[in-house]
């Protein structure tokens, strides 16, 4: 069995609030005005997650800087860095539940590393071994051939495909 998974090119919004996210308004002059941090705010109401003060200070991490892929442990230095007292199990715990509430992705890709993705889009990944460095790969065709049949009563819901690269030698 041959399966082809394609992938359409798709224009994202990298370093600015979607404009599709709630919260985001036109202004007078036909421009998004609304204050990137309010609609990051909204972003978490709208997930249905109560916006404790933790909470928001974490999301406004993540999302006020666009498409990211951060472990617990990088936003737990980012938010110590920011002033914000966290400790690193409550900065799991709002990952995970951003994840669940569909804000974010987890990546899987290290057997003991996970990042998490903002950009929760189909697309796929590099991955810079020793650097522990993840970035998206550029919109295009991406082709997986010969996928398993799943087992009965199952279907694939989705494929990643994070290509390891290393410097040359």
């Amino acid at each position: 069995m041959l399966v082809t998974i394609r992938f359409r090119a798709e224009r994202r919004f990298c370093g600015q609030i979607d404009p599709k996210v709630p919260g985001y308004q036109k202004g007078e002059q036909g421009l998004g005005q609304q204050d990137p941090m309010t609609a990051i705010d909204q972003r978490v109401r709208d997930a249905g997650l109560r916006p404790t003060r933790q909470r928001v200070a974490l999301a406004r991490l993540l999302f006020a800087k666009g498409d990211r892929h951060l472990s617990a442990e990088e936003l737990h230095e980012e938010a110590i860095g920011a002033g914000v007292p966290v400790s690193l199990a409550t900065v799991y715990n709002a990952l995970h539940q951003f994840t669940h509430a569909g804000m974010l992705r987890i990546l899987a890709v290290e057997g003991s590393k996970t990042y998490f993705d903002t950009n929760t889009s189909d697309h796929h990944h590099f991955f810079v071994e020793g650097e522990n460095r993840v970035f998206d790969i550029e919109a295009g065709p991406v082709e997986v051939l010969n996928l398993p049949e799943p087992p009965e009563g199952m279907e694939i819901a989705n494929v990643d495909v994070v290509v390891r690269l290393r410097l040359k030698r």
